[in-house]
């Protein structure tokens, strides 16, 4: 069965659940999360999408990121899918939700509000290469210098997380 998105509306209140690839289609607001983890030497563990991705595949992003399912708390969505994709579970706690809009060349459009959570885990992930071909650290000043003299190898949403929350993340 496809997996459900949350239909939110700009106060993230819920109205009706949609198959996630339709809510794509269409560019319905859902519920969705970015989880970001840093490290002592305070660096961001960035992804690189598998090959086989339906969109943005070997692009690079934050650690993980997805949606809630129904009756799933934020915290709760963000350690499952962490866990998922990179095979480790840390604490984790929300900085702040924003909405974006990201259409993509295939048609399809991220349309999120997008609760943005932060973590410390200190050893490289055990990366599940269904969803994560490589994971790499990098400083917070170095990703912003890369994202603007290759923003090709980046997702979409990254980009715009990240310039949204980099004063936020200094701060986590």
């Amino acid at each position: 069965m496809e997996e459900q998105v949350i239909l939110v509306d700009h106060n993230d209140n819920p109205r009706g659940l949609m198959p996630k690839m339709e809510a794509h289609e269409k560019a319905e607001l859902h519920r969705a999360f970015s989880v970001f983890i840093f490290n002592h030497k305070n660096e961001l563990m960035l992804q690189q999408r598998a090959r086989h991705k339906y969109h943005s595949p070997l692009l690079w992003t934050n650690t993980c990121c997805s949606h809630q399912r129904d009756g799933e708390s934020n915290i709760q969505a963000g350690k499952r899918r962490l866990f998922e994709e990179m095979g480790f579970v840390t604490e984790i706690k929300e900085v702040f939700s924003f909405i974006y809009k990201a259409p993509f060349d295939n048609g399809l459009t991220e349309h999120e509000l997008d609760h943005v959570m932060v973590g410390y885990y200190n050893e490289d992930p055990i990366i599940n290469r269904d969803e994560v071909e490589a994971f790499k650290w990098m400083t917070l000043d170095d990703v912003r210098t890369d994202i603007k003299n290759n923003p090709g190898l980046y997702t979409a949403w990254f980009k715009i997380i990240f310039e949204k929350s980099y004063d936020k993340l200094q701060n986590a």
